[in-house]
């Protein structure tokens, strides 16, 4: 855990600090009472930071329109409720790190540039050897 700092108030925050894939995102939206909602009503209720960015949030946006068809208006309230909840990290620098799935490669800016202490995410190809370290859900439920 992060001890807090008067020299910068962003990291001042003592709570675990992590970024969701929108994978953890979908499963939790699609189903509200499965282990994985868990870690979203755990952000909701303020027992770690939640870290997304602007092009995160574009896609989470994205994938509950085409993947789980939500209305437009659904996926408006629930995009608010991210954004206020998430502490919103814009990413100065653009990684071209997972050759395989390039959305992922803005998980790892916000991480980066978020200080996160982990990505929480059930894609193989982000659990091999990122900085900071990947876990799935499971995994972080067993940390808190």
């Amino acid at each position: 855990m992060r001890s807090a700092s008067f020299m910068n108030p962003e990291n001042a925050d003592p709570r675990l600090r992590a970024v969701l894939d929108t994978n953890i995102y979908i499963a939790g939206f699609g189903h509200p009472f499965g282990s994985t909602a868990e870690l979203w009503t755990a952000a909701l209720t303020g027992r770690y930071c939640l870290l997304i960015s602007p092009p995160m949030i574009r896609e989470l946006a994205k994938v509950l329109r085409t993947g789980l068809r939500w209305p437009e208006d659904r996926i408006q309230r629930r995009i608010r409720v991210v954004a206020q909840v998430a502490r919103i990290i814009s990413p100065r620098t653009t990684l071209q790190v997972v050759t395989v799935d390039p959305d992922d490669d803005r998980i790892l800016e916000c991480a980066t540039e978020g200080n996160a202490d982990l990505i929480v995410s059930n894609d193989h190809h982000l659990s091999s050897g990122s900085i900071p370290p990947c876990i799935n859900e499971l995994a972080f439920s067993a940390k808190r």
